[in-house]
């Protein structure tokens, strides 16, 4: 009886969670920037909301799937779209279309939506590293400032906001360059905190 050859299928494709990482990260960074009152909402945010938070992410998202990462396909595809679906937002009323407009109240419920689906994630990133776990814990508590920000009109709130948003943003950029950095020199050069 002849025996049955097994074949073993390496995956040599690249890592694809730094460039979600790094997309996320300087896109918050730079809209948080403006949340903390540093300068008005311009098109700097917009094109980085639609290209490098946006279409990146979506990119990084589907090479997760790829990779059969269901985590890292479902997060980056999501905050993709999250970037994408803002943009829109911001864009839409000002093409001469008012009556589209989002309410603060709406607003607010956009972001608190966005606040559960974070939170929840979170607790999958209990399985994975420290610093993916400060990442997605600052974020939920950054929608969360942004939805009663946004319900109570509070600018103080928003401001405030935008400085835990630049600590998210930056935790994001961190994690990211540490992921390329320590598979460049097979070591860990910037620490991820291991679970």
């Amino acid at each position: 009886m002849a025996s049955a050859a097994t074949t073993q299928i390496k995956d040599t494709t690249a890592n694809p969670a730094p460039l979600g990482l790094l997309g996320f990260g300087m896109t918050t960074v730079l809209l948080n920037l403006h949340n903390a009152g540093c300068y008005e909402l311009n098109s700097m945010i917009l094109a980085m909301g639609l290209c490098y938070g946006g279409t990146a992410q979506v990119i990084a998202g589907i090479m997760e799937w790829k990779k059969n990462n269901t985590f890292g396909t479902t997060a980056f595809t999501s905050y993709g779209l999250f970037w994408i679906s803002l943009v829109i937002l911001v864009v839409l009323p000002k093409l001469g279309l008012p009556a589209l407009a989002t309410t603060n109240t709406a607003m607010a419920a956009y972001l608190a939506v966005w606040g559960v689906f974070t939170a929840v994630m979170f607790i999958g990133t209990l399985r994975l590293n420290r610093a993916l776990q400060f990442v997605f814990a600052s974020l939920t508590v950054l929608f969360f400032l942004l939805a009663i920000g946004d319900l109570t009109e509070n600018a103080a709130i928003k401001h405030f906001a935008g400085y835990e948003g630049i600590i998210c943003g930056l935790s994001a950029i961190y994690t990211g360059l540490a992921q390329v950095l320590n598979e460049l020199y097979g070591k860990t050069v910037l620490p991820l905190g291991a679970r």
